[in-house]
């Protein structure tokens, strides 16, 4: 706490300037007032005489005296801002001109006692900025009045003179006896601020979800440190020493406000992104754990600048530095950037979610969590896959859990001996199996014959299978290719092999019966002029629709019950 004056005068709000050819820096009138105090406050109020406006004479016999005594006042009863003092030789034009300044008030009673700086020539040092003669002049009559009044003539004085960094022993013990009170008064507030909230939700019959008890920490700790210090404003610490305790008490009071918006930003983001996801906008919902993300580091920025603020430090430095840094660490990490623009661009526009099964290239996987750098993918393996988001944002992503639907898009290949009614039999009877069966999509389902294909004839089949679940579509292709295999046999024809076959004598080949049984229900259709080619008539296709039952009634997992 004792640093030199001339960290104080660096640490100012304003640009400091070069180093003063005035060995005791009175060049500027805030080189002149922590001068004065710093010397004061070590007890040299002789050499703080030279920062008075006095004849040589007189402040030979009655500097010290009268040093001591403006030191007592300026710790008791001025007020002002030490961090507003002029580092400029000129002053600042709002508090005066440039040759004086009045720089606060001494306040005592009902009066009060403007502290006026004055610049004068000085034969050594040139230009020097010292206390005028018109305030000393006050100085000890405001002395005696403040001396009287002094809560120090009411205490022991082991506890008024033993002094620890500046401060008498009794300042510290009152300091250290008003934390417990500071907090029991920001706990009482925080409490008060509790009820409007705890009957609102009473009035809406909400439960109460106990999120105020995540804000109650940080808004404690604010409360208090702004108790302490109105407590603090009573004890009549010195100068110097308020200056500093003034730049702690609010860096706590920056870290409390901070933290709990950090706490607000986080439950907030929270609550949307529930929202979000109920609402079936999933997108939006990883959305918004990227800009949590991305507001916490906000928060964290400014809570390290408003530290910085309150200590002193020069923010139009900083931010000017920050400035330049941050142009060449645009330029340093244009790759992590462009990952976190990436991440933006895909959570925005949906492309993928949290959960969603995807191709990335020729990997694929579920996602599993989009970050600010990259977003990770469990693949079919179990391995975790890290994608940066650039390359995420310009590469070709087949999401499958959007689909709505499966084709089912296999080609039949038939024996080439199958007579042609035996073809239209089997053709017809598939035809309708797929109207019929519930899980097919009737309208666009169908099956032709494509061609001839090295003995044996080529039926191709376009459908959907309704559904998004791979193990459901895997049953229900089970389902039909079964179904198929039933009505190809009863056509009395089979399936061709993938080469050409040899009849034995044991292989009797295509089954007569069935063949002529096929047959004759073609010349059925004939006769009653009915034959489904090239499809069956529209009203057959209502009627056909869903009177599959599936899973059939004899299937373990019972009836009308969706698959796993």
């Amino acid at each position: 706490m004792a640093q030199p004056v001339t960290s104080l005068l660096k640490a100012g709000g304003q640009t400091p300037t070069p180093t003063s050819a005035d060995p005791l820096g009175r060049e500027t009138p805030s080189g002149t007032v922590l001068g004065f105090l710093k010397a004061a406050e070590d007890g040299n109020y002789k050499a703080a005489a030279d920062y008075l406006q006095m004849a040589a004479a007189r402040c030979q016999s009655q500097g010290a005296d009268l040093a001591e005594k403006l030191k007592v006042l300026m710790d008791r009863t001025f007020v002002g801002g030490l961090r507003r003092l002029s580092t400029s030789p000129e002053g600042n034009p709002e508090y005066g001109t440039s040759n004086d300044q009045t720089i606060g008030i001494f306040s005592y009673g009902d009066g009060e006692l403007p502290v006026v700086l004055v610049r004068v020539g000085d034969p050594n040092s040139g230009k020097i900025w010292l206390f005028s003669s018109e305030t000393l002049s006050k100085v000890p009559e405001l002395y005696d009045n403040v001396k009287a009044h002094q809560v120090e003539n009411k205490l022991p004085q082991s506890l008024v003179r033993n002094v620890f960094l500046g401060m008498p022993l009794w300042q510290w013990l009152a300091l250290c006896a008003a934390v417990p009170f500071a907090l029991a008064i920001g706990w009482a507030v925080v409490l008060l601020l509790a009820i409007p909230r705890m009957l609102w939700l009473k009035f809406r019959n909400r439960p109460n979800l106990h999120s105020y008890s995540r804000m109650s920490t940080p808004l404690l700790v604010c409360f208090s440190a702004l108790a302490h210090r109105i407590i603090a404003a009573y004890l009549g610490l010195p100068l110097l020493q308020r200056l500093y305790y003034y730049r702690i008490i609010g860096v706590v009071i920056s870290i409390g406000f901070f933290w709990f918006l950090l706490r607000t930003s986080s439950l907030t983001m929270q609550r949307l992104r529930t929202h979000a996801i109920s609402a079936g906008r999933t997108g939006t919902g990883s959305l918004m754990v990227l800009g949590e993300r991305l507001v916490k580091v906000l928060l964290l920025i400014a809570a390290v600048l408003a530290t910085l603020g309150i200590l002193g430090f020069n923010l139009t430095t900083v931010l000017a530095g920050l400035g330049i840094g941050g142009i060449a660490i645009a330029f340093a990490a244009q790759k992590t950037l462009e990952n976190l623009f990436g991440g933006v661009s895909v959570l925005a526009d949906e492309v993928i979610r949290v959960g969603d099964f995807c191709r990335f290239g020729d990997r694929v996987g579920t996602v599993e969590d989009i970050s600010l750098r990259s977003t990770r993918i469990r693949t079919l393996e179990r391995t975790e896959l890290s994608i940066p988001n650039g390359s995420l944002a310009t590469m070709n992503i087949e999401n499958f859990t959007r689909r709505d639907k499966f084709l089912f898009n296999p080609t039949l290949a038939i024996r080439g001996e199958t007579s042609a009614d035996q073809l239209r039999y089997l053709l017809a009877e598939v035809r309708r199996m797929l109207y019929e069966h519930p899980k097919v999509e009737s309208d666009s389902a169908r099956i032709r014959l494509a061609g001839f294909d090295k003995g044996a004839l080529s039926l191709e089949i376009f459908s959907y299978i309704i559904t998004r679940e791979q193990a459901e579509f895997s049953a229900i292709c089970e389902d039909v290719w079964l179904r198929m295999m039933e009505i190809v046999e009863n056509s009395g024809s089979g399936f061709a092999g993938p080469s050409q076959i040899v009849h034995f004598s044991r292989d009797s080949g295509l089954d007569k019966e069935k063949a002529e049984a096929a047959e004759h229900q073609v010349q059925q259709w004939r006769d009653q002029h009915q034959l489904p080619f090239p499809d069956f008539a529209p009203a057959d296709k209502s009627a056909f629709r869903g009177s599959i039952v599936y899973p059939p009634p004899e299937s373990a997992i019972g009836k009308n019950e969706r698959l796993p």
